[in-house]
């Protein structure tokens, strides 16, 4: 087989193309949580943890409960676009999980490639947990190069997957629609969302972009699509600069 000469553009089609044939609505929110497990282990202040592939070593710990299922998934499209070229764990799960976004109805999210995979597990206990109430959500974000703004546009990725907030396939607004409701206050919506859901109407600054963001679909997208690229280049190394 002849050498794959690829432009940057021509890698992004190739990872695309084969993600798109593994990748439905209904896998869509698993994948698109790998990247949040993957970078989310970044903290500034060690820069350690990032988009770097590693959590592929980490999929026993209790926080990545499900996770294997996602790889799985991505492992066979990442099969074929390894034969013509390698791509790094970092960059698939990077673009599988803007592709998730898209096919739910969310922006269309450009990815820088050239990520390099970790070879370790990054640290552990550095992932936000769901007991977090805002405060504590705000710190963590913190370290992790987020301003509150930030955090309540990510969290808003939880609009999919099931968890209460509107269509469990369609990546919307009904998030923060549906926070403004506090539906957990009565019985009959006590199962919807996390506890660290529920804590960010509890925050004034949070419950500020809550209100934005529920009364402006537009500017959440693209507050969450910036968001996500910045998510998404956390602690990489990169095989190039860029």
């Amino acid at each position: 087989m002849p050498a794959f000469a690829a432009t940057d553009e021509d890698e992004f089609q190739l990872i695309q193309g084969e993600v798109r044939k593994v990748l439905t609505k209904s896998k869509a929110p698993g994948v698109l949580r790998l990247v949040f497990h993957d970078a989310g282990t970044f903290e500034m202040d060690t820069k350690l943890g990032g988009m770097n592939g590693s959590i592929v070593y980490e999929l026993d710990r209790p926080e990545n409960g499900g996770l294997k299922k996602s790889l799985k998934i991505l492992q066979k499209a990442k099969s074929e676009i390894d034969v013509i070229q390698k791509v790094s764990w970092a960059d698939m799960i990077a673009v599988a999980g803007a592709e998730a976004v898209s096919i739910c109805g969310g922006p269309s999210i450009p990815i820088q490639l050239g990520r390099i995979d970790s070879m370790v597990p990054d640290p552990e206990d550095k992932l936000p947990a769901e007991s977090f109430d805002a405060s504590t959500l705000k710190q963590c974000f913190q370290k992790k190069c987020f301003s509150a703004q930030q955090l309540v546009a990510l969290s808003g990725a939880h609009t999919i997957g099931g968890k209460g907030f509107g269509e469990p396939t369609v990546f919307d607004n009904s998030y923060f629609k549906i926070l403004l409701e506090k539906p957990w206050l009565s019985s009959a919506g006590s199962m919807i969302g996390l506890p660290s859901d529920r804590a960010l109407v509890q925050d004034d600054e949070c419950l500020s972009w809550i209100s934005t963001y529920a009364n402006n679909e537009d500017l959440f997208l693209e507050d969450f699509k910036n968001a996500y690229i910045k998510l998404a280049n956390l602690g990489a190394r990169w095989r190039k600069s860029i």
